[in-house]
């Protein structure tokens, strides 16, 4: 008879939940198996039972905190991320223009390209993957969106000037390179790309 996964695992020195809120020691543990499994086996063999494994972590626990596998590849993601910060130069430009090169820079030279370009291909396919990603890219329109709102509140940008646009034209044209494997851009051709967009709400 199949002994029914359980919260805490067989091992007695396994990491254990503590309910509902994150247990920070085990979570991290999580992360980090679950990105030593992506960068082992890549995406075709990442699964949920292969990251509980590796971490000694019961099914239910990682379900509990991340309801599906895009939501904790989209934390393992974050975690590649972290490095990526907010510029604020003064200009909305070189703030942009800065943003996009460390991105560029993160998913060509890291495993995080690979990682968001899976997370946005189960999106096609799984419901919860989409909600996920939707999810994300409304907390990232917040983030990038800041540097619009200090352009505005400087006078450097119009008034009326919507930073969840600026932020979801930024994102599209990134995306798009990831997506193709465009992401060799040179500085001056990044530059350009960015000014094009920023024309559009400069004061």
């Amino acid at each position: 008879m199949k002994t029914p996964d359980t919260d805490q695992p067989s091992d007695p020195e396994g990491r254990r939940s503590i309910g509902a809120r994150r247990n920070p020691d085990s979570a991290e543990a999580i992360l980090e198996a679950a990105e030593a499994v992506l960068l082992e086996s890549g995406y075709a063999g990442f699964s949920i039972e292969a990251v509980a494994r590796r971490a000694r972590a019961g099914k239910p626990t990682i379900y509990r905190w991340w309801p599906s596998k895009a939501a904790l590849l989209l934390d393992v993601y974050r975690r590649q991320k972290r490095d990526v910060g907010q510029p604020d130069t003064g200009s909305l430009e070189e703030d942009l223009f800065q943003l996009a090169r460390s991105l560029f820079t993160l998913w060509r030279d890291t495993p995080a390209g690979t990682i968001f370009r899976s997370i946005i291909a189960e999106a096609q396919s799984d419901a919860k993957a989409a909600e996920a990603l939707a999810e994300y890219g409304a907390e990232r329109r917040r983030h990038s969106g800041r540097m619009t709102e200090r352009a505005i509140a400087r006078g450097e940008a119009r008034p009326d000037a919507n930073p969840k646009v600026v932020a979801d034209l930024l994102s599209s044209y990134a995306w798009t390179h990831l997506l193709t494997g465009r992401l060799d851009e040179d500085d001056d051709t990044l530059r350009a790309a960015i000014r094009t967009i920023v024309r559009g709400v400069l004061a």
